[in-house]
């Protein structure tokens, strides 16, 4: 019977899918979209034994974690393992990844018929997901790095995917060149831990951390490093700016990569690291903690501001990644992940929506929309699920995954954090219900676009309508007695956790403000928008500063050209130089040139006459002889 030591066939299925379809899938039915939904529909339906076997571990007192693999290289002492564990937070991961990317992939059928590239479509979905679960499952920071690249890569492919427009192409270098930035960090740190301990095992690591073989300084720069690659990958500031130019991508491919594959790889790298951490010097935390806030703050400005439905989404995956990143620099490992596995569901919800508009009307700019709730009511309302989720309103999964970031932010940090965290919640609402109300709502401003739109066909609306099932009821894992109900020891504080479980406790007044705050926001979007929104064309009217700064996104990526073009282009110009002048003409050439002259000097010493050999032969005896009597006297 199948148990976590066959964890390694939930990756190995779309891995192989992938190789099949790179060879043969141009001669495949319906070039080989169904074998990539199976493939991934097959690891979704495995998990549950893995589920199982490891609840059944969890109630045997002694019994061992699930582990696979085999040794790659061992030699004089040095082992390198390639290998795979399951634990709670790997089941966390496993059950998002395999589930939301294969509604994704059951969406695209729709989404993507008659393009050109149908099938290398699914052929990189199929890598994607396979690159993702063996960074969920693997047991060591070797794998977990490739299969990181991996997961780099396959956005790169997918982000460009229709690289013959410019904007896609060089929104694909983007995601690729900052999050490498980040990637160069955590290889770095990497290292440093293997150097220390002599091992690249996660789990020996953190036991070689907790006997003291690193010193707290040498520990604490290891671990910053490696927060600079979920930095990257997570988008969070000052490497956020590649992931709203990541919406050139197709939609699906922008829901993958936002609820459940490269994004939140980032937060689970933390999650997994994060026992090193707290072994460090507090300021590591205080880094995650501060950039987090950070990337919440400007991410939730920057949403108001934005027209393109699927940029405003963006941007509210951006402030749910820091609101993550709050939570782990607090030590709630429990908060964190379950609002990642809640936000995976209204977020591929919210991404499909907004696909579903695309692919009905051909636009994507708000200003262009308006009163679809007519022409497509289902749609609008699984839409309109997702925003209330995102919003954090209650009953819905947003507002329970929420609240314990709101709750461990009023608990384990200042007074200063709690607040900004309360206004995020604030501002959450109020763009996310702008764009409901620009998106379905009044009267149409593009009559054309308008009398072309229509619902989505039932590959299409089907993986919305279970998304949004989840979205509603998936908070509800936070309560003791339904984690007992399926199966678990209790809620998911009492599963996922680090030093102990929690059972689930509920603060009302904490709740109470959270809930203010985000109706607040809603009610406050129908205040500024509804209609012809003049009070929001007079607001930003007032405030033009603030509007410029939120409309230029803070004037990050101008500030990044600028350096790009003053000192990067610069440098890479004086490096062109030296290479070219320096290196190249006269170190390479310069060197060959001067045996060609050398050698073209001596061959006139070469006469071919004895009487001149003679001559030379007398004189240098002569020279000798008098250098010789000189030395002598």
């Amino acid at each position: 019977m199948m148990g976590m030591n066959d964890a390694w066939l939930l990756a190995a299925l779309p891995a192989g899918a992938f190789a099949i379809l790179l060879i043969f899938g141009p001669y495949l039915p319906r070039r080989g979209d169904w074998l990539s939904i199976a493939a991934i529909g097959a690891s979704f339906v495995l998990f549950f034994p893995v589920l199982a076997d490891l609840l059944d571990k969890i109630a045997t007192p002694g019994a061992l974690p699930g582990l696979s693999g085999w040794n790659w290289i061992e030699y004089a002492g040095f082992k390198l393992r390639l290998g795979f564990a399951v634990d709670q937070l790997t089941i966390v991961m496993l059950v998002v990844v395999s589930f939301v990317a294969l509604m994704v992939q059951v969406y695209s059928v729709g989404y993507m018929k008659g393009d050109p590239h149908y099938g290398w479509f699914f052929t990189c979905m199929s890598l994607f997901a396979a690159a993702m679960l063996t960074l969920v499952l693997a047991d060591n920071f070797l794998l977990l790095y490739i299969a990181w690249e991996g997961v780099g890569f396959c956005s790169y492919l997918l982000i460009g995917f229709w690289n013959e427009r410019r904007s896609a192409a060089e929104a694909a270098k983007k995601a690729f060149v900052t999050t490498r930035i980040g990637d160069v960090g955590l290889l770095i740190g990497i290292i440093m831990l293997w150097r220390a301990t002599g091992t690249f095992d996660i789990r020996e690591t953190f036991e070689a951390a907790r006997a003291g073989v690193m010193s707290e300084p040498y520990l604490t720069t290891a671990v910053i490093l490696i927060f600079a690659g979920a930095v990257g990958k997570s988008a969070q500031f000052p490497l956020h700016v590649w992931l709203p130019d990541a919406m050139e991508g197709p939609t699906p491919v922008s829901a993958l990569i936002h609820a459940a594959t490269m994004v939140v790889a980032g937060v689970y790298l933390v999650a997994r690291t994060l026992p090193l951490f707290e072994l460090a010097h507090p300021a590591a935390l205080n880094l995650v903690t501060a950039l987090g806030l950070t990337t919440v703050f400007m991410s939730a400005t920057m949403g108001l501001v934005m027209n393109d439905i699927k940029r405003v989404v963006a941007y509210s995956t951006i402030n749910s990644l820091g609101l993550m990143m709050v939570a782990l620099g607090s030590g709630q490992v429990a908060a964190a992940m379950i609002y990642l596995f809640a936000h995976a569901f209204f977020k591929a919800l919210l991404f499909l929506g907004s696909g579903s508009v695309l692919h009905a009307t051909e636009k994507s700019d708000v200003r262009e929309l308006g009163g679809l709730w007519r022409k497509m009511p289902l749609t609008a309302t699984l839409f309109g699920v997702g925003v209330l989720a995102m919003a954090g309103i209650p009953p819905l999964s947003g507002f329970w995954a929420k609240d314990e970031i709101v709750l461990s932010s009023s608990q384990h940090q200042n007074a200063f954090v709690y607040g900004l965290i309360v206004l995020s919640v604030f501002i959450t609402g109020l763009y996310m219900a702008r764009l409901f109300l620009l998106t379905f709502t009044g009267e149409p401003r593009d009559r054309h676009a308008f009398e072309h739109a229509h619902e989505a066909p039932p590959i299409m609306t089907v993986p919305n309508v279970l998304l949004a099932v989840l979205a509603v009821v998936a908070g509800l894992v936070v309560f003791d007695q339904v984690g007992e109900a399926l199966g678990f020891p209790g809620g998911i504080g009492k599963f996922v956790y680090l030093a102990e479980p929690e059972a689930f406790s509920f603060h009302g007044d904490v709740a109470a403000v959270s809930i203010i705050a985000a109706l607040a926001g809603v009610l406050g979007a129908f205040y500024f928008w509804w209609g012809e929104a003049k009070p929001a064309k007079a607001a930003g009217a007032r405030f033009p500063f603030v509007y410029a700064l939120w409309k230029n996104k803070y004037y990050m990526d101008c500030l990044y050209q600028a350096l790009i073009d003053r000192v990067v282009l610069v440098f890479s110009r004086f490096i062109a130089w030296w290479d070219r002048k320096i290196i190249n003409d006269t170190g390479v050439n310069g060197s060959a040139a001067l045996a060609v002259y050398s050698s073209f000097r001596l061959k006139f010493l070469q006469t071919g006459r004895l009487p001149n050999y003679a001559f030379a032969i007398i004189l240098g005896v002569v020279v000798m002889a008098i250098v010789a009597m000189t030395v002598l006297v």
